[in-house]
């Protein structure tokens, strides 16, 4: 059993060090995730439509919002383990939420990389990544699979 578990941190260990030499690799380190979050959400909340959304749900918790979005961006960077939140559950009915924020927030995210990115490699991957994670929430959060039934379609 013991040589399992040190078998088990051997190998969260190696992915943890294989992560970090990629994104060194590429210009990311913590420094960029920070100036990243920073930039884009500062962005975030002088944008018409997701300012208010973001800033009504996070009014007087910013700063924790902030370290929270730096936790996790170093997380799946690094493979660090560093975030445990839930983000779906914690997306769930946040007011004035809709699917159609989700283009526009992976666009000032795109933009916000095209200002602050080390290198084109860390604008792909910190892009390919962000929009797989908002498919993934408009998939836990809006998709009904009722609608895609045939049985349940008016014809």
């Amino acid at each position: 059993m013991n040589s399992e578990i040190q078998g088990r941190a051997a190998h969260v260990a190696a992915i943890r060090e294989k992560a970090e030499a990629e994104m060194k690799a590429i210009g990311v380190d913590e420094a960029f995730i920070s100036k990243l979050v920073e930039t884009f959400y500062g962005r975030v909340l002088k944008h018409p439509e997701l300012g208010p959304v973001f800033d009504a749900r996070l009014s007087g918790r910013w700063p924790e919002h902030m370290q929270k979005m730096k936790s996790f961006w170093s997380s799946v960077a690094f493979r660090s383990g560093a975030y445990c939140g839930k983000p779906v559950q914690a997306h769930l009915g946040v007011a004035n939420m809709t699917p159609e924020l989700f283009p526009k927030w992976l666009s000032l995210f795109s933009a916000t990389l095209d200002d602050v990115a080390p290198t084109p490699e860390a604008k792909d991957w910190f892009m390919a990544t962000a929009e797989r994670i908002a498919k993934s929430l408009t998939l836990s959060l809006f998709y009904n699979p009722a609608l895609d039934d045939p049985a349940k379609k008016m014809g």
